[in-house]
């Protein structure tokens, strides 16, 4: 099979890399300066063995590949935000034999939260999700950095909305030769929605930086709380810490990588390459619009959503708002959340 990444940042350029290494046909949709920079002097993916060079097809769409081939496989790693345009993109496109790309090949949705399935079983026929758990960055054009080891990730895979087949164990099984773990599941979503679940410290992390003190960490807390709070009203299953826990152990340890900066997550990111959009309307959002459909006060989540938005508009520092600041806003927010309850 051939991997299309649509989305060459830090998730899709390290599972393309390391699709690479392993012998893997690959191309890569990239735009900018970061598709300059591909063409250029290729993907360079910075991991614990050191710097790697892959001089692989770079396309900013799919008008250079022509027909598509019917053994392709399209690997959506954009931004929520940026879904939709990429399924209208992509999904109309001839593929050899017959049919379109909705129509014929398998859609992968390497991505946060859950919002980018559904948007994407609008369109395609075959969607798979993937819970990601992949530490990974993207703060240079051509450069992707990936300190994972002795695993690059665990990619949790399933058929959306539910189930397995022989692509998806097809697709598992490339990425278990890639130095990943790819376990193939019936519920992808309840993995998912566990991982939906860390990912609202995104904002908080994009907002006043990482979480290492002890005001954050509390204020994380809370800001859980009320998506486990929604979650359960709206009877939405989850796997448990302790789940999640087993499932990857001591398999991901973060190595320090010889020229990456160290930095945040993908919102972080978001905000310190000054992109002007950011995900929280799609991890902090989810919670504020389940809270809101089954009645439950959402102050926390939907504080950092708007705060989140706002930065990343206004194309503010990652971290430029102090903790202190934050929490003053947090407590102001739940106040007005129990007068008005």
């Amino acid at each position: 099979m051939r991997y299309i990444i649509i989305g060459a940042g830090a998730v899709g350029g390290s599972v393309g890399g390391r699709l690479a290494q392993a012998g893997h046909e690959v191309v890569l949709v990239a735009r900018g300066t970061h598709l300059a920079a591909l063409d250029e002097h290729g993907l360079r993916l910075r991991v614990p063995e050191g710097e790697l060079t892959y001089r692989l097809a770079a396309v900013d769409g799919p008008g250079p590949l022509g027909e598509l081939r019917a053994d392709d496989v399209l690997v959506l790693a954009v931004k929520t935000q940026d879904t939709v345009s990429a399924l209208q993109t992509w999904a109309q496109v001839p593929v050899a034999g017959g049919g379109s790309a909705a129509e014929q090949l398998p859609l992968v949705c390497l991505q946060n939260g859950v919002e980018s399935g559904r948007l994407a079983l609008r369109r395609f026929r075959q969607v798979y999700g993937v819970c990601v758990w992949l530490p990974s960055a993207f703060l240079e054009p051509g450069v992707v950095s990936a300190a994972g080891s002795p695993l690059t990730g665990v990619l949790h895979l399933g058929r959306l909305p539910h189930g397995t087949d022989d692509t998806a164990r097809r697709i598992a099984a490339d990425l278990s030769g890639a130095r990943f773990e790819a376990p193939v599941v019936p519920d992808v979503a309840r993995w998912q929605y566990a991982k939906l679940l860390a990912n609202l410290g995104n904002a908080l992390e994009a907002v006043s930086g990482p979480l290492d003190n002890e005001a954050a960490q509390a204020l994380y807390a809370r800001v859980r709380a009320e998506g486990e709070a929604v979650l359960d009203a709206a009877g939405i299953v989850y796997t448990s810490a302790e789940e999640q826990r087993a499932a990857r152990g001591d398999k991901i340890t973060l190595v320090p990588l010889d020229g990456a900066p160290r930095g945040g997550g993908s919102s972080w990111q978001s905000l310190a390459r000054g992109t002007g959009t950011i995900e929280a309307d799609y991890l902090n959002g989810e919670i504020a619009l389940l809270g809101r459909l089954h009645g439950v006060p959402t102050p926390l989540n939907e504080l950092l959503q708007d705060l989140a938005n706002r930065l990343a508009s206004e194309h503010r520092a990652a971290g430029s708002m102090p903790v202190g600041e934050l929490v003053r806003r947090a407590e102001e927010a739940e106040e007005a959340a129990r007068r008005a309850g």
